[in-house]
């Protein structure tokens, strides 16, 4: 970690920078959501079927989080019954690079992950 010194945090700043990303994209699920928004606004049942282990508590706290953090946007659209789409902001959509190079990780390193995983009984 010798490169390190030069992200040290300023004394005159609060936190550190990877806290303060990670409390944006940090938790379970928020990571997944930004990927898959990445593709275009998604709807609140569109991530329920991608995903049916999320539960409608966690993922309404997900995206509210997200949408708070001016992460992305909520669209509601005046109609019976009510349409209600999510999408990345301006500000969201700088996230992407870092969404990827998680994707690109994964895939790398997914196998070995998992053997490892798998050698340890976890």
């Amino acid at each position: 970690m010798g490169d390190r010194k030069k992200y040290d945090v300023n004394p005159s700043m609060t936190g550190c920078p990877v806290k303060t990303t990670l409390d944006v994209i940090g938790g379970k699920w928020k990571a997944i959501i930004l990927y898959h928004l990445i593709d275009g606004p998604k709807r609140f049942n569109e991530f329920r079927r991608l995903y049916p282990g999320m539960t409608q508590f966690m993922l309404t706290l997900q995206l509210r989080e997200l949408e708070r953090d001016g992460i992305i946007h909520r669209e509601v659209y005046k109609q019976v019954p009510p349409k209600v789409e999510y999408s990345l902001t301006e500000f969201g959509t700088t996230l992407k690079p870092i969404i990827l190079a998680m994707l690109n990780w994964g895939e790398t390193y997914q196998v070995r992950i998992d053997d490892i995983r798998g050698e340890t009984g976890e």
